[in-house]
């Protein structure tokens, strides 16, 4: 019984440990900034499992919704020109969008963890990037940043 009493002080310990040190990141939904105009900024995050980002209408009128997700991780949908907050706990890579914006290329790309569904996104992210009229190659770029 005390072994198992230790095991879940130290489960316990471990999970607030994890919680604790979650890093909050926010990407602004743009008009135009530093990577052209129609962007979410930054295009690109490397973040860690219960990190949780935060999508800010900075210009109204996008949302960010996700494309691509890990298996068994919670899509999002965000509202047009609505703050919302996501926790990332599968690792993988996500790639989302603004509906309104997609086919001028307003997609970027979430690396939670290791890449574990690189492969599937990637077939993803040539799929959208068929289906734009502008910025063409700016998902591939995006892509090109993972580890």
């Amino acid at each position: 019984m005390k072994n198992i009493l230790t095991i879940l002080i130290g489960t316990l310990g471990i999970l607030t440990a994890v919680h604790v040190n979650a890093a909050n990141y926010t990407v602004k939904e743009m008009n135009s900034g530093p990577g052209g105009t129609f962007v979410f900024d930054p295009m690109y995050l490397h973040v860690q499992p219960g990190d949780t980002v935060t999508f800010e209408p900075t210009d109204l009128g996008h949302n960010s919704e996700s494309v691509t997700t890990p298996a068994g991780a919670k899509p999002w949908k965000s509202e047009i020109s609505k703050l919302l907050t996501v926790t990332l706990t599968k690792q993988g890579v996500y790639i989302y969008q603004c509906a309104p914006h997609s086919l001028f290329g307003m997609v970027g790309v979430i690396q939670v963890g290791a890449a574990v569904n690189k492969a599937e996104a990637e077939k993803q992210a040539q799929a959208l990037e068929k289906k734009q009229l502008m910025n063409q190659g700016r998902i591939s770029q995006t892509m090109g940043k993972i580890q």
